[in-house]
Parts: C-alpha cells; sequence; structure tokens
C-alpha cells in the first residue's frame, strides 16, 4: 500500500526505479503492483537495469578489449534476463525472441571490441546501455500481460543531449519536440520508459553517465510536466548519516534541494546533484521513497524542506581516501593571487579539490585532495612555486594521508550562533582532533578535515551532539558483584527511558571480575545475567582497553565496582587513553600520591572524566558539596563526619542487648559491610575517605598520615577472611567495656573522623554527648560536616544512607548520568 502522506492523485507523476527494486522477476512483478495501484490518472515509469548489469556489461566490454573471456558473462546475464521473462509472462516465447536478439547485438560487440583491442565511445554506450533496455522491455511486458495498457519509451528515440565537462547536456527544445511526436504515435497515459540511455548529437545512442537513471528520471518529470517525481531504492528515503558507521541513523521526512545538494557532494546516499537541476529549476518535488516499504513516507526534497523545524543540522556524511596538501610560507602573507596560482597548479594537474582552508594570516593555504591525486598535487605546487622554494619565500609544500571530511549539512545552521561550537565541543569530547575547517558564507555546511581513523568515532559523536541519535557511551563494568549487580540491575531498568527522554544509549560491552570477563559487540545490558552464564574468557585489563576503543563509539567509560588496587592502577592508562572512569573504589583517590598525580595529570590532558563521588557517601553529594564550596571561593575550617554507613549501622543497632559479633555478622549478609568486613572495622576504609576529601580540600594527605583507630583485635588482623569471621567473638568483650563506659558518663559511641585545616587527621572510636548530631542518625546514615569560613558557627551538613549495595550504585549511576550530560545528553 502506498503511503497517504504523499500528494494525492496529482494529474501525472513520474516515477523512477533503481537496480535493487528490479533484481529479478518477483522484485519487478512487485514494482508493476506498486504501479497499477497507484491513483495517478497520468504515470510515467522510469526504470533502471536490473541489478547488477550495468556492471556485468562493462565488465564484459573490458574483458573484451583485454582479449579475455567475456562468454560466459555474457551467457550467465542472458539467462537471467530469460528466466525474468519466463517468471513474468505465460507465453513468453517472442519476448525471449527479442531478448536473444538483443545479446545477439551485445555479442556482435564485443566481437568487434575484441578484435579492435579496445572499445570505442559509441560501441561502450550501446552496450552498457542495453541493460536498460532489456529491463524496461521486461517491465512493460509483464504490466501488459495483467490487462494494462502502458507504452514502451526508448530514450534513445525522444533525449537529445551534448557531453560537456559537467555532465550531459540536455536539449530540452528538440526533446520536448520528439517527445510530442511520439505521444502522437503512443496517447496512453501510462508510459514505461528507459533510464540512463539517450541519443547523441551524433544521433548515436549514449549514455547519462553513472547516476544517470535518476537523471533520466528528472529529465521525464519536467519532459512530462509531472507535479512529482518518486525516486524509488531499497532506503528508507534519505537518512541523517551512514547507516553502516551510525546505526542509529534515521531516516529524515524532508530537506531542501539545497541540503540534499550539499550532502550528496560529499558522497550520501541522497540523489545526484545533476538529478535536482530539473527538479529545481520547475520547482518539482522528488520524493525519496522504500520500493520495499512502500507505506513509509520516505524523504521530500523541494524548495522549502522542513524550514529548519527538526533542528540546524540535518544530516551529516564523511568523505574517506582524502589527503592534505599545504603551501606554506611566510612570504605568502599578504601575496596577492597566492590562491590562483595554487588552484591554477592542480587544476591544470587535472585535480579536483574537495575543501580549501586558509587562515587570515595568509601564512598557509591548505587543499583537500583525493588521496590519489595526493602526490601529483605536491609536485604541481613544488612546480608552480619553485622560484618562491629557491628564494626562501616559501618553506614547502606539506601532504598529510589518511584524512577523511566530516561535513555537517542543514539550511538551519543560517545565521543560529553555537552551531560550528557544538559540532567542534562533540569532536573534542570524542577525542578528534580538527586539522582543517570550511564554512560558506551560506551557513549551510560546516566541513572539517580529520584522521581518518577517528572519522566514524567523530561522525557518530556529531550525530548524537545534534541529537540526531542517542548520546552513545560504551561501558566496561569490572567488579559485577554487589554494587555492580545494583548498578547493572538499575541500568536494565532506566534504559528504556532514557533512550526516550534523555537521548541517552548506554551499551555494556565488558563485564569483568577479577579472574574472568565477557567481551559483547550489541552491548545490551538486558542479558548481563545471562551473559556471565557464557564461558568466559581470561580476565585482562589491556583487552578490555582495546575493545572498548575499538568500538568506534563516540565515548568510553569504565565503571569499577570492584574494591581492587590492581585496577585502580589503570585508572592514569585509561583516562590518558580517553576513556572515562566512574568507580566507587577508594583506592585510587586515597593510593600512593604520585598515582593519585597521575590521575589527575592524565585527566587534564585527555579531557576525560574521573567520577567518584560514590567513593565517600554512596549515594551521597559529599565530595560535589565540598567541590562546589571551594570553587565558590569558600575556606575549610575542618571536616568532621560518620563516614561508614556500616559502622554507623553497627554502633546504632550496638545497645548490648545483642553480641557486637552478631551485628557484625548481620551487617555482612545485608551488604552493609566490604567484603572483608576488617575493612569497615579496621577503620581504613573511613581512612580512605578522609584521605580523598583531605586531597579535594587540597591538603596533600596520604594513610600513612591519618591516625587510625582499629577495632580489628591484634591476633586477627593478618588472618584470612574466614578464620577472622570464625573469631569474631573476640571482639564482644572489648565492645561491651567500651559501651558500658560510655553510657556511664552519658554519652553513645561513635566512629568519627576528623580533618582538621592544618592536615591533622584521625578516625577513631569516640563517646560523644547524647545531645551531639552524631547521636540521632538513622541506622546506615553517614552525616559530614563542613565547617568553613562562612559555615563557622553553623556547620553545612550533608546527611543520608551511607551503605548498602542500592544507594552505591545510585551514586555510581549518578555519576553516569553526569557525564552523560556532559558529554551532550540531554539531563
Amino acid at each position: 500500500m502506498l503511503s497517504s502522506q504523499v500528494s494525492q492523485s496529482p494529474s501525472c507523476r513520474a516515477h523512477k526505479f533503481g537496480g535493487s527494486s528490479l533484481a529479478d522477476a518477483g522484485r519487478i512483478r512487485h514494482v508493476a503492483s506498486l504501479m497499477l495501484d497507484a491513483g495517478e490518472s497520468r504515470q510515467v515509469v522510469v526504470v533502471s537495469a536490473m541489478q547488477g548489469t550495468t556492471n556485468a556489461l562493462i565488465a564484459m566490454t573490458a574483458a573484451a578489449a583485454a582479449g579475455e573471456d567475456w562468454q560466459s558473462s555474457w551467457s550467465a546475464l542472458r539467462a537471467q534476463h530469460v528466466d525474468a521473462a519466463s517468471a513474468l509472462i505465460d507465453a513468453p516465447a517472442d519476448l525471449h525472441a527479442w531478448i536473444d536478439a538483443r545479446f545477439a547485438d551485445i555479442g556482435d560487440l564485443l566481437r568487434a571490441v575484441s578484435l579492435l583491442r579496445q572499445p570505442g565511445r559509441a560501441a561502450l554506450d550501446r552496450i552498457q546501455g542495453m541493460g536498460e533496455v532489456l529491463s524496461a522491455t521486461l517491465l512493460e511486458a509483464h504490466l501488459r500481460a495483467r490487462g494494462a495498457d502502458y507504452a514502451l519509451l526508448d530514450a534513445r528515440d525522444v533525449l537529445l543531449v551534448r557531453h560537456a565537462e559537467l555532465g550531459a547536456v540536455v536539449d530540452w527544445e528538440e526533446s520536448a519536440r520528439r517527445l510530442d511526436a511520439w505521444r502522437a504515435a503512443n496517447p496512453q497515459s501510462r508510459v514505461v520508459a528507459t533510464g540512463f540511455v539517450a541519443s547523441g548529437e551524433d544521433g548515436l545512442p549514449t549514455v547519462l553517465g553513472r547516476n544517470g537513471s535518476d537523471f533520466s528520471g528528472a529529465i521525464f518529470a519536467a519532459l512530462f510536466d509531472a507535479a512529482e517525481l518518486h525516486i524509488w531504492s531499497d532506503v528508507d528515503g534519505v537518512l541523517s548519516a551512514d547507516p553502516r558507521l551510525v546505526p542509529e541513523a534515521v531516516s529524515l521526512a524532508a530537506m531542501s534541494y539545497r541540503e540534499a545538494c550539499e550532502l550528496a557532494y560529499f558522497g550520501a546516499k541522497v540523489i545526484h546533484p545533476q538529478t535536482m537541476t530539473p527538479a529545481i529549476a520547475r520547482g518539482l518535488p522528488i520524493l525519496m521513497r522504500n520500493t520495499f516499504k512502500p507505506e513509509f513516507p520516505g524523504t521530500r526534497i523541494d524548495a522549502d524542506g522542513d524550514g529548519g523545524s527538526s533542528g540546524p543540522v540535518k544530516g551529516l556524511t564523511l568523505d574517506p581516501g582524502l589527503a592534505l596538501v599545504s603551501l606554506e610560507g611566510a612570504g605568502l602573507i599578504g601575496v596577492p593571487g597566492t590562491a590562483e596560482r595554487v588552484f591554477a597548479a592542480l587544476h591544470a594537474a587535472k585535480i579536483s579539490v574537495v575543501m580549501i582552508s586558509q587562515g587570515s594570516s595568509e601564512h598557509s593555504i591548505c587543499s583537500v585532495v583525493r588521496e590519489r591525486d595526493v602526490e601529483a598535487a605536491r609536485r604541481a605546487l613544488l612546480d608552480a612555486f619553485s622560484r618562491e622554494l629557491d628564494g626562501g619565500q616559501v618553506q614547502g609544500v606539506q601532504v598529510v594521508p589518511g584524512i577523511s571530511v566530516l561535513a555537517a549539512v542543514g539550511d538551519g545552521m543560517a545565521g543560529k550562533p553555537g552551531v560550528a561550537a557544538q559540532l567542534f565541543a562533540a569532536l573534542a569530547r570524542a577525542r578528534v582532533n580538527i586539522r582543517a575547517i570550511a564554512q560558506g558564507a551560506s551557513e549551510r555546511n560546516i566541513s572539517v578535515a580529520i584522521a581518518a581513523e577517528d572519522a566514524t568515532r567523530g561522525l557518530r559523536a556529531a550525530h548524537a551532539a545534534f541529537w540526531l541519535s542517542p548520546q552513545t557511551l560504551a561501558l566496561a563494568v569490572i567488579g559485577p558483584g554487589k554494587v555492580g549487580a545494583a548498578l547493572l540491575d538499575q541500568l536494565q531498568a532506566a534504559l528504556p527511558r532514557l533512550r526516550v527522554e534523555a537521548n541517552v544509549d548506554l551499551r555494556l560491552r565488558a563485564l569483568a571480575t577479577s579472574r574472568r570477563m565477557w567481551l559483547c559487540d550489541h552491548g545490551d545490558p538486558a542479558d548481563w545475567r545471562a551473559r556471565i552464564e557464557e564461558p568466559p574468557t581470561e580476565a585482562d585489563l589491556d583487552a578490555i582497553t582495546r575493545h572498548l576503543l575499538d568500538s568506534h563509539l563516540p565515548h568510553a567509560v569504565v565503571i569499577d565496582c570492584s574494591a581492587s588496587d590492581s585496577v585502580a592502577a589503570q585508572y592514569p592508562a585509561w583516562l590518558a587513553a580517553g576513556i572515562h572512569v566512574i568507580t566507587p573504589n577508594k583506592h585510587a583517590g586515597a593510593g600512593p600520591l604520585p598515582r593519585y598525580a597521575a590521575i589527575r595529570e592524565a585527566r587534564a590532558q585527555s579531557g576525560a572524566r574521573f567520577r567518584y563521588e560514590a567513593t565517600v557517601g554512596a549515594g551521597l553529594p559529599v565530595i560535589s558539596t565540598l567541590r562546589d564550596l571551594l570553587d565558590t571561593g569558600d575556606e575549610l575550617v575542618a571536616v568532621d563526619g560518620i563516614l561508614s554507613g556500616t559502622l554507623a549501622w553497627l554502633f546504632n543497632k550496638f545497645d548490648g542487648s545483642t553480641a557486637f559479633s552478631d551485628l557484625v555478622r548481620e551487617a555482612h549478609a545485608l551488604g552493609y559491610t566490604e567484603p572483608d568486613p576488617r575493612d569497615d572495622l579496621s577503620g581504613m576504609d573511613v581512612a580512605r575517605k578522609l584521605v580523598i576529601l583531605g586531597r579535594e580540600a587540597g591538603v596533600s594527605l596520604s594513610l600513612d598520615d591519618v591516625e587510625v583507630e582499629s577495632l580489628v583485635p591484634t591476633a586477627l588482623r593478618n588472618a584470612d577472611r574466614d578464620a577472622f569471621m570464625a573469631g569474631l567473638e573476640s571482639l564482644d568483650a572489648p565492645m561491651q567495656a567500651a559501651l558500658d563506659a560510655a553510657r556511664a558518663k552519658g554519652c553513645v559511641l561513635r566512629y568519627v573522623a576528623r580533618l582538621q585545616r592544618d592536615g591533622n587527621a584521625s578516625v577513631a572510636l569516640q563517646e560523644l554527648p547524647a545531645d551531639h548530631a552524631f547521636a540521632h542518625l538513622r541506622l546506615t546514615d553517614n552525616c559530614v560536616q563542613f565547617t568553613t569560613r562562612r559555615y563557622r558557627e553553623n556547620p553545612l551538613v550533608v546527611q543520608g544512607p551511607g551503605a548498602g549495595p542500592e544507594v552505591t550504585a545510585a551514586g555510581v549511576f549518578s555519576d553516569l548520568l553526569r557525564l552523560a550530560a556532559a558529554l551532550g545528553a540531554r539531563l
């Protein structure tokens, strides 16, 4: 069924079908059904050759010219068309005879080429144009067999062209006169016409060049005075980017002729600019449709497009296989005619310039050319400026191979501030360096030259930056334990909403434990539990790094939910490679100072983000609050806090009615403790958090600088974890004694961290008055008091749950969403 969104029953509508739409008898039958169901009163159907036919004919001609076998290909192609005829009509004898006669003509021409060892222009044009003659005849015969009255128009009888430097030029007046004569003899309201072929000024058959069938469609739409031209292919109209490079590319509802021309110039699968020339001259709308999804409206191309209502950038495209060639020298500054000499030299060498860039200083002028032409371009410029090179006015001609041009196109860019900044920022966040920039005065196109190895990543980043597709992040989660599993479950639940509301797509490409890992390509977090049941490979953090960077997704993120110091040691390398790191692992922020400095240096150099809010307060905004205070010019006097949700829970619950050892076991079962509860009871977990806060405040603090009171009995400090858990009862007596002593004074027990401005840091079990703020916390609450110059009399307090996998995972998830927002997501 045809889409209802196209114009309703115009007086005449032209259709052009590409080779993929006519690949075999089944598809030709489908095309016929589409045309018979169409509602227009007059109809012109222009066809390409069956898929692969033109290439096969050209290859046969080349083989004949080289004295090689062409007969086998000729036989196969003939059989393909004979078989199609048999499938399309019930009594194909006459059609078979006609096909045999055409292939006999082709065979005669190929034998002549084989004798001459080179094809003349007339012979080549006649041979390669036969595909459209064959397919048009097959379609028209099938339509007649179904009872429809169609006329068959051989474009060589009507269309007159001459070949010029810029392509075929139509003699409109003579072509119209010939068409009138043809119509007098063929008055049918519906016509099947051959694409690609025409008649030259010498009266011999010729072709319109590659993509000439689309051009034929526009020519006949104009000659028949059609209201619309529908170009049918195997894609859903014009896409916002190449779907092979950006799988999330979307079909565009409408675009202007100007936008289509800009995208087509850089190789986007839109429509050849030559095709639009007749349409632009007559204001003829072009609709790009999918033969296999006729209900889909496709893309409408006309003078107005959508008026910029869909955003400033309509589409992005890459032109690969390029190189930069630049002329540099102080002697170029202010010298008139330099650019003219550059272009003249390249023109004389028959080198097409894809893009030009020159700074206002005039110190250099840069051209982007095809990589295959770069050496010829270099020699041409060296010859043209040999005198200046000898005199030292020009320093040299520089060549940079391996370049792609990324172009952002859209009518809505004109007059809209910030579009270029948005593009450049997106590329910078994706770690893509720009080598050259060009933008015309129309502001409809911004083109940048970038390294070919960065091209796909840059295209995806730019596509997401203009909200043409979701902002996509490739994730590796290390440590799918309690916190990691909770995070993955939260991702799985939130991802559908994030894709719709925030334009964020989170791809889980790697999972790893300390010993095993699972790498995947599709990256759907929904099946992570099933994935870890699959056979793993041995954990290799370097392999994970390569896997993330090889994805061509614009942004890569490692989420470290382990408590591993060896994983934290990888952070500087990850950040230096442009991989963002998010973690609740305290070993990085509280580890050796040289490593901490390396992390900060790598982050500063690469621009990658290091987010670690969950290292101190789980889901509480402790670090961000401290950062806000300092960034706004406040001065830290002291930090006091209950920094362990585990110890807060233990001492809130410990009232003597239950043994302290039983409470530790219960906390461990609830997931409140670290995997080894000694990390909590020893005070080292709290000490690490205090070191992180101190370093955030600019204090050069190490773990050795923190005075730590451990609650772990000396005899159990070096035991393995199982032995420690078995010997927990040795904690009961000293802890009961401490509780009794505190109660005797009307106090409570709390494990408190304190950092002073001079760097004095301690974590210890303290007796606090019953009216102290820390004495009335809820079970796992953390509570941090910031005493600052502004908040000296009444300290700023951050309080809330500070233990448990769910809240810690939520803190990590929040960091991930903040990162996504910084990268351009709508959050």
